[in-house]
């Protein structure tokens, strides 16, 4: 009975399972996808409608494998990129965080529509209470960012 008793304590705790959520924004914009993209697409341009600072710290700011530092501790590293979008992993989250930034062409080309998609596992985050909260505060971050890239694509 002590064998079975510490061959139970000696094995890894399974993982509890993982709870992803999405958050999909948009925004539409009176620019075309390409003004649009020049003016907010850039890897370190999240500095300015986002608030926040941002070193290219590995790899050339538009190919895979790019590595951007916001605010001197928050790695996020490049794992997809189109002419109009990238996408990028947060390698040291514990919610497994992911995100990707692409415009759309609206009304043949004359419109633009700007799409922020956050995908994380929330379990990490403990309560329902908890989850919620987060979920706001990203939310409102996001949607923040997107006021602020609108406004960046449409000045002239």
């Amino acid at each position: 009975m002590a064998q079975i008793l510490l061959m139970a304590l000696l094995m890894p705790a399974e993982a509890g399972a993982a709870e992803y959520a999405t958050i999909l924004l948009e925004k539409v914009v009176d620019r075309t996808p390409e003004q649009t993209w020049a003016r907010i697409g850039g890897y370190c341009a999240i500095a300015t409608w986002l608030k926040v600072t941002c070193v290219i710290t590995q790899g050339n700011g538009v190919a895979v494998g790019t590595n951007r530092l916001l605010n001197g501790n928050n790695n996020e590293l490049m794992v997809a990129s189109t002419p109009w979008s990238y996408s990028y992993t947060q390698p040291s989250s514990i919610i497994l965080y992911h995100g990707t930034l692409a415009v759309e062409p609206l009304d043949r080309g004359r419109k633009t529509k700007i799409v922020y998609t956050l995908l994380y596992d929330q379990a990490p985050l403990g309560s329902d209470q908890a989850k919620a909260e987060n979920r706001a505060q990203r939310t409102k971050r996001f949607s923040d960012g997107l006021d602020a890239m609108k406004a960046m694509a449409e000045s002239p």
